[in-house]
């Protein structure tokens, strides 16, 4: 029996294998929803759709659904012509977590996505360590010079290198509690 997770990993790959994710809107909520649907589509119902409930992770409390929309056109309008800004932005994207389950995955596709376009690098998720990650997360609101430094020294101009893009989701979702691929 494959799990959610698995599903919803083999339409990650399906996203880049098909060509998909080269048609999606780059840096905005509608795209983030229409990448969210793609993984979770048929797996969630409300898959692809922003969230009415206010939800916390860890003691956080993320952003108030109340606000949500009006939180969200904000972050659109965040610049994207530096590294710095367009790690500014996914750090208020992370914080708006605008999805009920799935905000990491769907967010890490997006990020990659601005990364592109913007920089013409993605991030090589390969070697980027699990708890690091969720340690730098979890100060970015305060402080995002660990994350950026910690995604910066991950880049690779290797945008089109299947190994890359699918490892990385390979350990996109073994951060989120998948295992990793060695141990399926």
């Amino acid at each position: 029996m494959t799990s959610l997770d698995e599903r919803s990993l083999e339409n990650a790959y399906r996203l880049f294998t098909s060509g998909d994710a080269r048609k999606m809107e780059v840096g905005t909520t509608a795209g983030l929803l229409k990448i969210h649907r793609y993984l979770f589509g048929g797996l969630y119902g409300f898959a692809g759709r922003l969230r009415t409930k206010n939800i916390s992770k860890g003691g956080f409390r993320f952003a108030n659904a109340l606000y949500l929309k009006e939180i969200l056109k904000q972050i659109d309008a965040m610049p994207e012509d530096s590294l710095d800004k367009i790690v500014a932005k996914y750090v208020e994207m992370n914080i708006a977590h605008p999805l009920m389950d799935g905000n990491g995955r769907a967010m890490r596709i997006w990020l990659d996505m601005i990364l592109r376009k913007r920089t013409g690098k993605i991030v090589d998720w390969r070697r980027i360590d699990k708890e690091r990650y969720f340690e730098a997360m979890e100060r970015s609101p305060i402080d995002d010079g660990e994350l950026r430094n910690l995604l910066e020294a991950h880049l690779t101009e290797d945008v089109d290198n299947h190994e890359v893009i699918f490892e990385g989701l390979d350990q996109s979702y073994y951060f989120e509690g998948l295992p990793k691929k060695s141990d399926r």
